[in-house]
């Protein structure tokens, strides 16, 4: 069973002006890995506090992954990937790399997702975007590579390409 926490980057939400509808879906999805989450936090969109809710969760909580919704994009408050890579000690590209491909068959605005995927320590981060909408289709597409990804995190010695 894998520890998940999910970071919902909102300055509405964080102020309880805007109910968050994505950290729900991303609790819901997560389900099947199988997953529980066992942390969850809605924080402005200041790249401080996210850097800091990164490390806790990761160094302090040790849960195996990070999911963040929110904050992705090119508006100046938009800070998620910066303080994601901040705090990330190898990055994982494949995951945005995936997630940005599939988007793009859905809309040519996915070309401006900043969304980033990496380690820190045992832990797996990943960037998701806001919308309930944009965290479905971007958490279905990584979802069937996680289990194995997080295995190998955590010391899994089995060879990648026996099945």
């Amino acid at each position: 069973m894998f520890k998940v926490a999910i970071l919902t980057i909102s300055d509405k939400g964080s102020k309880g002006e805007r109910e968050d509808s994505s950290g729900p879906l991303i609790e819901e999805m997560v389900k099947d890995l199988p997953a529980r989450v066992t942390h969850y936090e809605i924080i402005p969109d200041e790249k401080e506090q996210i850097t800091s809710a990164l490390i806790k969760c990761a160094d302090s909580l040790k849960v195996d992954l990070i999911l963040t919704t929110g904050g992705t994009g090119l508006s100046p408050r938009d800070v998620t990937p910066d303080a994601t890579l901040e705090v990330m000690e190898k990055e994982v590209p494949g995951f945005s790399e995936a997630m940005r491909a599939e988007s793009l068959k859905k809309t040519p605005h996915a070309m401006i997702s900043r969304a980033v995927a990496g380690t820190r320590g045992s832990s797996l981060i990943v960037n998701l975007p806001g919308s309930p909408k944009g965290v479905r289709e971007n958490l279905s597409v990584i979802l069937p590579a996680l289990p194995h990804a997080l295995s190998k995190l955590k010391g899994d010695p089995s060879e990648c390409g026996q099945m």
